[in-house]
């Protein structure tokens, strides 16, 4: 089982950098990208581990969606984001975005979290008419 702190040897970056490789050194000298700063599903994954064993599930299930989220374009995260807002968003737009994410990205938790959020919207009438 993986403990808190997480050993500096086993975070590793989106690009799969270690973590001791990423300093301002680094940053300035064009070596470390901004890409190479983004956190691994790996590490969300074990920070989930974590989460779960202190007993806080519902943290380790909002790690384990966050681990979905790291091979999608951040614009396409901020879009979807902007348009599970209340009256943002058809019911067909969002089911659209979960199809996406769950068919393009292998992202089934994060398909399943707005397609929840699509009956409650439906039931709380703040979808976008239309």
């Amino acid at each position: 089982m993986v403990k808190y702190p997480l050993p500096k040897d086993k975070v590793r970056s989106y690009t799969g950098k270690k973590l001791d490789s990423i300093n301002m050194e680094s940053v300035l000298d064009g070596t470390v990208t901004p890409e190479d700063i983004k956190i691994s599903k790996e590490t969300l994954k074990m920070q989930g581990e974590i989460a779960y064993s202190s007993g806080k599930k519902q943290l380790q299930q909002n790690f384990n969606r966050a681990s979905e989220l790291t091979k999608v374009e951040d614009e396409l995260i901020l879009e979807i984001y902007d348009k599970l807002r209340p009256n943002r968003a058809t019911k067909n737009e969002l089911l659209d975005y979960a199809n996406t994410l769950e068919n393009k990205y292998s992202a089934v938790m994060c398909a399943d979290f707005i397609r929840d959020a699509v009956k409650v919207y439906e039931r709380r009438g703040i979808l976008k008419k239309g």
